[in-house]
């Protein structure tokens, strides 16, 4: 970070800016009288846009009946109970006593 007092900045504009889009700099300060009082700093770059197909050829083809087959076994971990063997298994008529309660 450089600190640049506006008359060097009026005479350096274009050195500045070229630091800036460089990378040389990550921002200019600019101060009148010593006291800072703006920032040059670069504008975001939008991302690139994304190709469609990018990752064409990384993975394997699949079947339509290879793509489901863990289906039941997803299904079975959503509806059985906990994923995880440490997570408390709550008891639905528990839940539902402990509401009206709350409500009363």
């Amino acid at each position: 970070m450089t600190t640049v007092n506006m008359h060097e900045a009026k005479t350096r504009l274009s050195k500045l800016v070229e630091a800036i889009e460089s990378g040389t700099e990550s921002e200019v300060i600019l101060a009148r009288n010593g006291k800072p009082v703006a920032r040059l700093v670069p504008i975001a770059q939008k991302s690139a846009k994304r190709r469609l197909g990018l990752a064409r050829g990384e993975f394997g083809d699949f079947t339509l009946e290879e793509f489901n087959a863990d289906d039941e076994e997803i299904a079975r971990m959503f509806l059985d109970g906990p994923i995880f063997p440490d997570e408390p298994v709550i008891d639905e008529s528990a839940a539902e006593a402990s509401k009206r309660k709350k409500s009363a």
